[in-house]
């Protein structure tokens, strides 16, 4: 499986937002700052995670965004089904009753595809938001992190 630059930008996009936004909207423009990614590409990215329910803007001075639930509710793979669509590395027929597969009934592959699919989902979905804020945090300590999360 290769993830996108939307799913590797956007998750380190999720991990600076959770940890610079302790109640606060953090700006666009500081998020791609701080990442070195460009404005109008996270501008992209936060859409789709906006409209995957993980993020809020706010509107007005001081507005940008925030998290719209607690970084350890969202998980790594809740973030990249929303930039990527499907995690699966191999989109088996056999499990998909409208395709079907004619080789189905004698197939021996299908079980190694769906056990890789089910490892994929099953790693990302049990690492939370909150625990990769902890990780930057510990691999970062310094600079604007001294009045959020880290310190918390």
């Amino acid at each position: 499986m290769k993830l996108s630059t939307k799913g590797r930008y956007g998750l380190r996009a999720m991990i600076d937002m959770a940890r610079y936004s302790t109640g606060e909207p953090v700006s666009i423009g500081s998020v791609a700052l701080r990442q070195g990614i460009s404005e109008g590409y996270l501008e992209q990215l936060v859409s789709l995670l906006k409209k995957a329910g993980l993020v809020q803007s706010i509107r007005g001075a001081g507005g940008g965004y925030v998290l719209a639930k607690n970084a350890e509710d969202i998980s790594v793979g809740d973030i990249l089904r929303a930039l990527e669509g499907s995690l699966e590395p191999v989109r088996c027929a056999a499990f998909y009753s409208d395709e079907g597969c004619s080789a189905a009934d004698g197939c021996v592959t299908k079980y190694v595809w769906q056990k890789i699919n089910d490892s994929i989902n099953q790693t990302v979905d049990e690492m939370k938001l909150d625990e990769l804020v902890k990780e930057s945090c510990e691999l970062n300590p310094e600079g604007e992190c001294e009045d959020h999360r880290c310190n918390k």
